[in-house]
């Protein structure tokens, strides 16, 4: 049987998970002490748009369009005002672009409404934004406004918080909101934003969904998937 499916009481698992998330943090901060959101940005709107765009996509992509789209569209009544199709063949690339233009077009046309154009610095009022869930909301406070609120758990946290057993959810979960939840509960809440950075930079280097490198990994002896993979 495989270590990371052994079945353990809940208190040993509590413990057990509250200690091995300790030491990865202390192990993330040494192999990426400068881990940070890797959406390229200037402005809380820009890193807004850049990871609306960001979903089902990847950050080089994003950053590749990013750029055109703020030349053309620089504040959030520009976008409010631009044509959907003028959106979409800027960001074509990015995938889903109708929905995503749309979110873009409609959540700055709500910037400009109720908030005089800026972003806002609350979770209640971001995930009131078309195309704006959790998850970004915690990008955006975390990354711009330096403000721990959550975890960001995107497909890379969510595979390594299973993979190296700090989570409660199995590998066939796909509720980041439960993952989250489980994080928060044993990673220092100062340290939330940093974790999900140096976290996702871990999964793309190192843990990948298909080939994790267990025998490069830094972090292998406090994982209890490490070498089980084929």
């Amino acid at each position: 049987m495989k270590a990371h499916t052994r079945i353990r009481k809940p208190s040993e698992f509590a413990q057990s998970r509250a200690d091995r998330a300790k030491k990865i943090l202390g192990g993330l901060k040494r192999l990426y002490p400068e881990a940070d959101c890797a959406l390229e940005h200037n402005s809380a709107l820009e890193l807004l748009i850049s990871t609306i765009l960001s979903a089902q996509s990847t950050d080089e992509t994003v950053n590749k369009v990013t750029p055109v789209l703020f030349a053309e569209f620089p504040s959030a009544a520009a976008l409010a005002d631009a044509p959907l199709a003028d959106i979409e063949k800027i960001i074509h690339s990015t995938g889903f672009f109708r929905q995503k233009s749309k979110s873009t077009k409609n959540s700055c046309a709500l910037l400009v409404e109720k908030h005089g154009g800026e972003v806002p610095d609350t979770m209640e009022e971001l995930v009131e934004l078309p195309g704006v869930a959790r998850k970004t909301a915690n990008v955006i406070l975390g990354t711009w406004f330096k403000k721990n609120e959550g975890i960001v758990v995107d497909t890379h946290v969510g595979r390594l918080a299973e993979r190296m057993a700090i989570t409660w959810r199995s590998k066939n979960s796909k509720d980041a909101v439960k993952i989250e939840r489980d994080l928060m509960e044993i990673v220092p809440r100062k340290n939330w934003t940093y974790f999900s950075h140096a976290m996702i930079q871990h999964g793309r280097r190192v843990c990948p969904a298909r080939k994790p490198d267990c025998d490069g990994c830094k972090l292998a002896k406090l994982c209890p998937s490490a070498g089980t993979f084929e």
